[in-house]
């Protein structure tokens, strides 16, 4: 007969929390759910009051697509990686972050679509960022040679602590960029 969690003289947050700890992935709330021998919708109230408690410290409950993980908080990347020795992130090109705010305001997306966008092709920077993990393939579009389509990953996300797309700020141009585009239509 195996234990539950009421069994124990751990609480349910606990739980979870040691499971997300040592989980090597992100995951569901019904995965967590059967392991502790509890309804899904328990373990999804207690992530909220986990997250509740990870507030302003120096990890958090990221949850993307339905799937939870334990992560360090994203103000901290740079401290941790100077506690590692690791070398600062790599900063992206002006042609990678432009491509990759095409991808998360447009996704799903194919590559020319995205060159339509940015006028120039975009092969070698699309390929930079799926191998950064930034951009996934998640399928293929309907038009003709079936393009793959592109979207953000859950890396993504995690990288910009955000817990889903929706979390995008609205798409905004910068007046300058808008006088800048208006007076090249002048010419």
């Amino acid at each position: 007969m195996s234990e539950t969690i009421e069994d124990q003289k751990y609480s349910l947050e606990a739980a979870i929390e040691a499971m997300l700890f040592v989980a090597g992935e992100p995951v569901t709330a019904r995965e967590l759910a059967a392991a502790l021998n509890v309804k899904p919708v328990a373990v999804e109230e207690a992530i909220k009051i986990l997250s509740n408690q990870y507030s302003n410290r120096g990890l958090a409950v990221q949850e993307s697509r339905g799937r939870y993980q334990l992560t360090t908080a994203s103000g901290m990347a740079e401290i941790v990686e100077s506690f590692l020795g690791l070398e600062t992130s790599s900063k992206l090109s002006r042609a990678a972050i432009e491509t990759l705010t095409i991808v998360a305001y447009q996704q799903p997306v194919t590559r020319p679509r995205i060159d339509s966008f940015r006028g120039v092709n975009s092969d070698g920077v699309i390929r930079t960022l799926v191998s950064k993990g930034l951009v996934e393939e998640v399928g293929r579009g309907e038009g003709p040679g079936r393009p793959v389509l592109y979207a953000t990953s859950d890396e993504f996300l995690q990288h910009f602590g955000m817990n889903s797309i929706s979390e995008l700020p609205p798409f905004v141009m910068d007046d300058e960029v808008i006088e800048e585009n208006n007076n090249l239509l002048k010419d």
